[in-house]
């Protein structure tokens, strides 16, 4: 496992998971812009997709899930000084009220006219203002718990959570100190 530091300015990092060439950020984000990719998964989703959001045609998830992705792109890659993570990721826990070493956290998309964003991307809180980004996916149901394929996104975040901890990286200086080793 390494990480990669987005933005080159320590603000925004993201993992690379052994076996992969490419950042979880980017593979998350080509995902998100690959037509076939996302045909096949509305269709395989499409219960959750219209019973949760009462959408019924795959072209309009499509449509919807790239024009998202544009909008959350934006918000996470803004590089200028000025820019804060810290109004874009939310506590992953709704309940959780406090700040937490390596606290597991959301970002999500835009509200749609026709419906909120199911695009989440999934981060540790390095400090203020600090990210490790470790997965991402198109939400379509109240939980993460409930499919397969978001709740492995919870599993990758802990997997990665356990694996600073136990290098004693507790924050940005320590990813930094490990990210050099």
């Amino acid at each position: 496992m390494k990480f990669e530091d987005v933005l080159g300015n320590e603000r925004l990092w993201a993992v690379v998971y052994d076996g992969d060439d490419e950042n979880i950020l980017v593979k998350v984000f080509d995902q998100w812009y690959d037509v076939h990719w996302l045909k096949t998964f509305f269709e395989a989703n499409i219960d959750d997709l219209t019973s949760f959001f009462h959408i019924f045609s795959i072209d309009d998830a499509i449509y919807d899930t790239q024009d998202d992705a544009d909008s959350l792109s934006s918000l996470i890659l803004d590089s200028r000084p000025d820019s804060d993570l810290d109004t874009i990721f939310r506590h992953l826990e709704n309940h959780r009220a406090f700040e937490m070493v390596l606290g597991k956290e959301k970002a999500r998309g835009k509200y749609h006219n026709r419906h909120p964003s199911w695009l989440r991307l999934y981060a540790l809180r390095l400090g203020k203002g600090s990210y490790l980004v470790t997965g991402g996916a198109i939400k379509l149901t109240k939980t993460m718990e409930e499919r397969m394929h978001t709740l492995q996104e919870l599993m990758k975040m802990e997997q990665v959570r356990n694996y600073l901890l136990s290098n004693g990286a507790h924050d940005l200086d320590g990813l930094i100190d490990l990210s050099q080793n």
